[in-house]
């Protein structure tokens, strides 16, 4: 099995700076730059190990300073549509989600990740 790390720009020696784990440079990584590529890549591969999620994989979603997210007017797709995008895959190939991390700086989108397969989760355990 293999782990896997959405991030657009950084690699994962750095990402254990933003949520401490010290985890990151101790594995060895997959990593994918788009939402493309994350589908395409487990697609290719079967379900990682471990996932590592960031948010925003475009320009065009930094510098949101609300607390919402208006996902209906990117053109490009998120960290967040990845984790929608495996939980339906998860539900038609009937597997549990993998093992996650989401290092991304956006809090709420970062939150949105969480509770998105923490709910699948709780849905599973009914």
């Amino acid at each position: 099995m293999y782990n896997l790390f959405l991030d657009d720009i950084r690699d994962p020696k750095t990402s254990m700076f933003l949520n401490n784990k010290n985890i990151y440079p101790a594995l060895d990584w997959v990593i994918v730059r788009s939402y493309d590529e994350f589908v395409s890549y487990i697609n290719n591969n079967g379900m990682p190990k471990l996932i590592s999620f960031d948010h925003d994989l475009a320009d065009e979603h930094y510098g949101m300073n609300d607390n919402t997210i208006e996902y209906q007017y990117y053109t490009e797709k998120t960290g967040y549509e990845c984790a929608k995008w495996l939980i339906n895959y998860c539900m038609d190939n009937n597997l549990y989600p993998p093992d996650y991390y989401v290092h991304s700086m956006n809090t709420v989108g970062a939150l949105n990740i969480r509770y998105l397969i923490e709910n699948y989760k709780k849905h599973l355990a009914k």
